[in-house]
């Protein structure tokens, strides 16, 4: 299961949480108090799947989205919306997630703290070139830009609408930093000084094998808070080991 794209993973806890209710409805004896509301059984199914998401370790984040799903769907269909307002929330959310069943690597946001730590880390003197990959709506290197003048930076973000509000942000803050459409797969990460990611579990082995092949000798790897597996880091920094501030650095 783990090895499954975390859409297929997602689909099957649903699935399972569904089935299992199903299951216990038909054999429990009547005389149990199981609940009979449709409300009372979604929120059931809701709780479940958000528990075996737990117990499979998916992300934290997925196990609220589990919990809420199949209520949520359970409201939509009871709300009186027009039906304009479904298609507007699926191009939406089409916009911003379109890529990640394929990339299995979801929006995921830096804070303040994690910028500031990952500034420690970069060249501080001289002219480099640093890269975000999946740089989301770009505010790792739009900080970086005040912190580094000297430096050229990058950003890489495959989903239209988070490329579109990063382009948007730089043009609206006459910013220098150049963001990319682009999957960073099909990069040439030689071309870089610094490589920082923050994307998903399952998005890091390929990504270190594409570094690997790529990088050029003494250049930096970055990775937030997701290590590389069987691959110690050279450098960690973290207020708290294993949390989500941590930044795993890698010498090339």
């Amino acid at each position: 299961m783990a090895r499954l794209p975390v859409g297929v993973q997602s689909l099957a806890i649903q699935c399972a949480a569904l089935a299992a209710l199903v299951l216990l409805a038909r054999l429990l004896p009547p005389s149990f108090p199981f609940p009979d509301s449709l409300t009372a059984l979604v929120l059931a199914q809701g709780a479940l799947a958000a528990a075996l998401s737990r117990s499979w370790r998916q992300p934290p984040w997925w196990q609220v989205l589990h919990l809420g799903f199949l209520p949520g769907a359970l409201a939509a269909t009871q709300a009186t919306l027009p039906g304009g307002v479904y298609l507007a929330g699926f191009v939406l959310l089409l916009l911003f997630y379109w890529s990640t069943v394929r990339t299995r690597v979801p929006l995921f946001l830096s804070g303040e703290r994690a910028r500031r730590t990952l500034a420690t880390l970069l060249p501080q003197a001289g002219p480099f070139a640093f890269v975000d990959l999946g740089s989301g709506l770009g505010g790792v290197p739009l900080f970086l830009e005040r912190e580094f003048p000297q430096a050229r930076l990058y950003g890489t973000e495959i989903a239209p609408a988070p490329w579109l509000i990063s382009r948007l942000r730089a043009w609206l803050k006459g910013s220098r930093v150049e963001f990319l459409r682009r999957d960073y797969a099909s990069l040439d990460l030689g071309e870089f000084d610094v490589v920082f990611a923050f994307l998903s579990p399952a998005a890091m082995p390929d990504l270190w094998r594409q570094a690997q092949a790529q990088m050029r000798r003494g250049t930096l790897f970055l990775s937030l808070a997701f290590p590389v597996e069987g691959r110690l880091p050279d450098r960690v920094e973290a207020e708290e080991a294993g949390g989500r501030h941590t930044l795993y650095a890698w010498r090339m």
